[in-house]
C-alpha cells in the first residue's frame, strides 16, 4: 500500500529537523571551544559526518547557522520554560518553575547553546534584532513575575529589574562551570541551585 504524500513529507521533515538539531548542538560545542570566528564550516561538517557541500543543504552559511542556533535555543526556552510558566497563576510557583525548568535544561542537555547566545555581535542587524526581541520577552516575563511578588510583600528589598538580571546571570552561568562527569549529579546541583536562587530574591523562600 502506498504511503500518502503528506505522511512521507512529515517523515522527511522530521528527519531533516533531527539532523538540523544535531548540527546546531555540534556547532555550538565547537564554537564554545574554538570561538565563533575560529570555527570553520569544515569543522562543523566533519563533526556531524557531512561533506562541506552537504552541510549547506541545512544552512546558508556560518552567520545563518549562528542565527539558527540562537533561534533553536529560544524555541526550547519558549516551549519548555515560558509556555508552562504562563499557565501558573501564583507568581512564586511561576518563578520557581522558570528557574527550575531553565536550569534543568542546561544541566541535562549541556550549556553550549546557552553560551552561544552571547555571540550577538556576530549576527546581522536584522537577526540581532529578532533574537534580542525574543530574549526581551522572556526577560519581561521574569521581571513581571518578580513585580507581582513585590506587590505581595514576598520580594526582598531589591529592585525587580536587578533581581531579574541577577537570576538570569545565575542560570546562564551554570553552563560555564557544571560538568556532567563531576562529583555532583544534575539532581544534586538542581536542589542546591534552586534553593540559592529563590532565597536570593525572596523572603522566606
Amino acid at each position: 500500500m502506498a504511503i500518502p504524500d503528506d505522511k512521507v513529507k512529515t517523515a522527511v521533515d522530521g528527519r531533516r529537523g533531527e539532523r538540523a538539531e544535531h548540527i546546531y548542538r555540534a556547532a555550538a560545542e565547537i564554537m564554545c571551544q574554538k570561538g565563533y570566528e575560529a570555527t570553520s564550516m569544515k569543522d562543523i561538517a566533519d563533526a556531524v559526518g557531512l561533506t562541506k557541500a552537504g552541510i549547506y543543504h541545512y544552512i546558508v552559511g556560518k552567520e545563518d547557522l549562528l542565527f539558527q542556533i540562537m533561534s533553536f535555543a529560544m524555541d526550547m526556552v519558549d516551549e519548555n520554560v515560558v509556555a508552562p510558566a504562563r499557565k501558573i497563576a501564583d507568581p512564586e510557583q511561576r518563578l520557581r518553575t522558570i528557574i527550575e525548568r531553565h536550569a534543568r535544561r542546561i544541566l541535562e542537555l549541556g550549556g553550549a547553546i546557552t553560551v552561544i547566545l552571547e555571540e550577538m555581535a556576530a549576527l546581522t542587524p536584522a537577526h540581532r534584532k529578532a533574537i534580542r526581541a525574543r530574549k526581551r520577552r522572556y526577560f519581561d516575563l521574569v521581571r513581571e513575575t518578580i513585580v507581582e511578588l513585590q506587590a505581595q510583600g514576598k520580594l526582598r528589598d531589591v529592585d525587580p529589574t536587578v533581581a531579574a538580571f541577577a537570576l538570569f546571570g545565575m542560570i546562564n552561568w551554570i553552563s560555564r562551570w557544571y560538568r556532567p562527569a563531576g562529583k555532583l549529579t544534575a539532581g544534586e546541583v538542581m536542589d542546591d541551585f534552586l534553593e540559592i536562587a529563590l532565597n536570593a530574591v525572596l523572603r522566606n523562600a
